[in-house]
Order: structure tokens, then C-alpha cells, then sequence
């Protein structure tokens, strides 16, 4: 999935298509600090805190290169695309990914799928399946780039399996890009990105590939990477302008929600600066995402969001690309992927960081009326019902 032109190359190599006081105390679900406010003073008021010290965290041992790792419902297995020398070679002669499993703690791994190129892959919550992109029927085809909207591999195709990658079920065939999967909590739906024709758009389906519709569909905007809130009801994504894309660096990117049936369409980053790979956390409210911190040193982290609208707050704090975050069910760890080379994403590892102080709960908090609905671009119901 694409996060700015300034590194499309370094992501073309790995295969990759990723709080003030008080901020995380329970009970204060109703309260809007933004409401009333325009988009300037929206702007003004969510600047990020960037000052702290990160948490503690560690690297999971033993697992190859990886990137964009979700965790599974018990909180321990997590699912991610990682380097392989199986993998079809990239567009810059470089090993693809594939698709593994792994405990984090690096005890256990395994490969899941066995050729091809993967990207973006999910792990149902019976623990049992697992959904996930790869060309590997469609080798053949040119290899593009998982980094470049220009360039998405076509005849990238959504598979599931079971977690030992058995008993592959293909759920698509029309060799368009499909990626940036993920499932409901109740496991019975998957939502993912669609281009056609150069256009991306959000799609949502049964889980055994039956009943495909059109979520979004507008002439500008970009949507993807989208994931299931708590309660299955409404859905966390990030799109960024076709009008931007390419002459604005790093691409901006705005943090939305929409609901199942295609309605109420909300905003929740208001800067245009780069908010990538927002990943909603069990509470409903908070979310993790990543933001260039500083541009010069082309310096990425990590940042704690919050739906109801207070400041994010900076978790990483190392010098590089940090990104890739997803946080555990339980909400008592963060992964995220961390650059340990000499280059701008080279030698990607999977880090955990134990979340325990940032006080994430399981119990839904989320406020329909946090957000501001979307006016300049309204979600059009196309194919929704």
C-alpha cells in the first residue's frame, strides 16, 4: 500500500503494499473537544505531542525480514508478509514476501502460501483460517509495485486457507488489485481495496466470497487499508486525493470511518499531513497510525490517535522508519515494523511493544457523533444496501 513517492522504491523492495492528560481515561465517550470547531481551528487544535519516551519493546527473534503484522484474536499469533527467497522477485530484482504465520515471541513460525507475491493478510477470529493478497495464479503477469498507485500488480487475487495454508480457497478472479484485506470480529465479512481501472475503492463481501458490493466510490479519493471497528458496524480507513498524489510529498493522507451500508462517511484527521496506516484499536476510540515526524531526516513513527478528538501522541522514538502498526486484541501490545539497516526501510523487524500503560480497554467507547461528516465529497451509496 502506497505511503509516499519519496520512498516508493525503498517499499518496492520489500514487496510492502500500515495524547494529552487524561486522553485515555474511560467514560468520557460523549465528549467532543472539537465540536463547533472549523477546519482550521480542527487543524490547530490536533496538533500531535511529540515529545516522551517509548515504551518498552522488544524485537521477535528468529523470523525472517517482515512487515505488516496483525495479531490474531489470542493476542499471541500474529499474521504478516515476509521476505522470502520463494517469492517472485520485485520490481527491483529483490526477494518478494509471502505470507507466514508466527508466535511473538519468535518460539514458532511457518510459511502459509508457497509462491507468488503477497501483501496485505488477516487472521480470522476462530484462530483456524486465514485471508490473504497474492499473485501466485497469476505469475505471468507483470510484477509491479505494491508501493505505487500507478503501478499496482494486477491479478493480485484474495485467497483464504487455513492457518497451516491448507485447503486454499481463491475468492476473486478478475485480475484487477485486490488487497488490504481484513475481517470482522464476528468473522463473517471481509472489507479490502479494489482498483479498477486506476480508481480504489473500499469492497465488502461474505467471508466465503459471496455477496460483493461497492463500499465507496468517489472521483478523487483513494481509499484503502480499511479495517472493522468494534461491533462490525462501521469501518477505519485512509485515503488520500488523486489530485495530490505524486505533487504533494508525502502524500497527505486523512483518517475516515463509514458505516457497513456505505452512509455516514467521517473525518477525523484535519492537517493534510501524511496520517498512514490507522489501525483501530478494541476500545473504539483510539487508533495507532504513522506520521513523517521529521521530513529532513525522513524520520517515520508511530503516533497514538484518538477518535474523539483530543491531540495524538507520539509512542516511537527511533531514528528512521517506524510504521506498519496494528495493536492486539486485548490492547495490551502494539507491533509495528521497524527499520534496523543503514536505509530508509531496509532490514525491516517486527517489534512488539508492550502497551499496557497506554490503558486501552476492550470495552466499546465509540461515539457515532465524534468526527466531522463529510461535505466536499459525501459517501455516494453506489452499489451499498
Amino acid at each position: 500500500m502506497n505511503v509516499s513517492t519519496i520512498s516508493v522504491a525503498a517499499m518496492a523492495a520489500f514487496g510492502l503494499a500500515a495524547c494529552a492528560d487524561g486522553m485515555m481515561k474511560s467514560g468520557s465517550g460523549g465528549f467532543d473537544p472539537l465540536a463547533g470547531m472549523t477546519l482550521e481551528q480542527r487543524r490547530v487544535a490536533m496538533a500531535p505531542i511529540t515529545t516522551g519516551t517509548e515504551l518498552p519493546s522488544y524485537m521477535v527473534p528468529n523470523i525472517p525480514e517482515a512487515a505488516e503484522a496483525y495479531y490474531g484474536k489470542d493476542s499471541k499469533h500474529l499474521i504478516a508478509q515476509t521476505r522470502d527467497p520463494a517469492a517472485k522477485k520485485t520490481s527491483l530484482g529483490t526477494n518478494g514476501a509471502l505470507t507466514y504465520v508466527f508466535m511473538d515471541d519468535g518460539s514458532k513460525f511457518w510459511r502459509v502460501n508457497d509462491h507468488g507475491q503477497d501483501a496485505c493478510s488477516y487472521i480470522f477470529p476462530d484462530g483456524k483460517r486465514v485471508v490473504y493478497t497474492s499473485t501466485r495464479d497469476n505469475m505471468d503477469m507483470p510484477v509491479g509495485n505494491w508501493s505505487d498507485q500507478n503501478d499496482y500488480p494486477q491479478g493480485a487475487e484474495l485467497y483464504t486457507a487455513d492457518i497451516d495454508g491448507k485447503n486454499v480457497k481463491r475468492l476473486t478472479n478478475n485480475k484487477d488489485y485486490e488487497a488490504e484485506v481484513s475481517v470482522s470480529h464476528d468473522g463473517k465479512k471481509l472489507v479490502f481495496g479494489r482498483m479498477i481501472n486506476g480508481k480504489m475503492d473500499l469492497w465488502i463481501m461474505n467471508a466465503d466470497g459471496t455477496g460483493e458490493r461497492r463500499l465507496t466510490n468517489t472521483p478523487d479519493w483513494q481509499e484503502g487499508a480499511p479495517f472493522f471497528l468494534p461491533g462490525d458496524d462501521r469501518i477505519m480507513f485512509r485515503a488520500w486525493r488523486q489530485s495530490e498524489y505524486g505533487k504533494v510529498r508525502p502524500t497527505p493522507m486523512t483518517v475516515f470511518t463509514i458505516k457497513t451500508d456505505g452512509t455516514d462517511w467521517r473525518r477525523y484527521t484535519y492537517d493534510g499531513d501524511m496520517n498512514w496506516a490507522p489501525f483501530p484499536a478494541p476500545d473504539g476510540r483510539h487508533y495507532i497510525f504513522v506520521r513523517v515526524t521529521d521530513k529532513e531526516k525522513n524520520n517515520w513513527d508511530v503516533y497514538l490517535g484518538d477518535l474523539a478528538g483530543t491531540p495524538p501522541k507520539r509512542l516511537t522514538f527511533h531514528d528512521g522508519f517506524d510504521g506498519l502498526p496494528a495493536i492486539s486484541p486485548h490492547g495490551k501490545k502494539l507491533v509495528f515494523a521497524r527499520s534496523t539497516g543503514r536505509g530508509f526501510m531496509s532490514n525491516l523487524k517486527t517489534f512488539i511493544m508492550d502497551a499496557t500503560a497506554l490503558g486501552i480497554s476492550t470495552k466499546n467507547e465509540f461515539n457515532p457523533n465524534w468526527g466531522l461528516p463529510m461535505q466536499d465529497d459525501p459517501a455516494p451509496r453506489a452499489e451499498a444496501r
